[in-house]
Parts: structure tokens; C-alpha cells; sequence
């Protein structure tokens, strides 16, 4: 389902807090969605700008993402990551993450 402009004001008005936004002096040049359902939390849509990558900008919001999750009292953090896109796989084991191969997600315990 594709997400737009309608979905992220609704998103905002219910959790003001769920999108993490890394920017520089020309504007924004990252972003990561951390839902919280009452006892996890969920990443979605990490995104670097391309000119920006290969800087840390991803790692640092993971690091937030997981800073507002012990901050809600989440146990886990889950990802969804497609199995055949290995670059998202490998930096999401380098931030820690593993498969939980029962639920095909991928995880960590906080």
C-alpha cells in the first residue's frame, strides 16, 4: 500500500513522535518511522538521501530508534526486511538485529 502525504499527517497527528528526521544545513536527509504498539516497536522506512550515504546517518537513527524505544518501555524493536536485499540485511545485523526464523522478522531484545 503506498503512503503519502494523507498517511503521514494521520500518522503525525497520533504519535508526533514516530518519524525520526536527520538533516543538515540543506535540509532533510533521513528518515525512520518508529511505531509502538503497547509492547514493541517496529522500524519502518529507513531511508538515506544517496548523496548523504555511507556517512553514519542511518546508524544514528537506528540509535534513536532504539533510544525511544527503551524510553516507551519496548521489549523489542522488529524490522521487516525483504530476504533478497542483502545491503539491508547486513547493516540491520550490524545494528544487532537478528532473524527470528519463527516469525521471519527480525529483531532485538532491549
Amino acid at each position: 500500500m503506498p503512503c503519502g502525504p494523507t498517511e503521514v499527517i494521520t500518522l503525525l497527528r497520533r504519535d508526533p513522535d514516530a518519524i525520526l528526521i536527520a538533516s543538515d544545513d540543506i535540509g532533510v536527509v533521513g528518515t525512520v518511522i518508529v511505531g509502538w504498539d503497547g509492547w514493541r516497536c517496529h522500524v519502518y522506512r529507513l531511508v538515506v538521501e544517496p548523496r548523504c550515504r555511507r556517512q553514519g546517518i542511518a546508524s544514528r537513527l537506528v540509535d534513536e530508534a532504539k533510544r525511544r524505544a527503551r524510553a516507551l518501555g519496548a521489549g523489542k524493536i522488529e524490522a521487516l526486511i525483504a530476504l533478497e536485499n542483502t545491503p539491508a540485511i547486513e547493516f540491520w545485523e550490524r545494528q544487532d538485529l537478528v532473524r527470528d526464523d519463527d516469525t521471519g522478522r527480525w529483531m532485538i531484545r532491549l
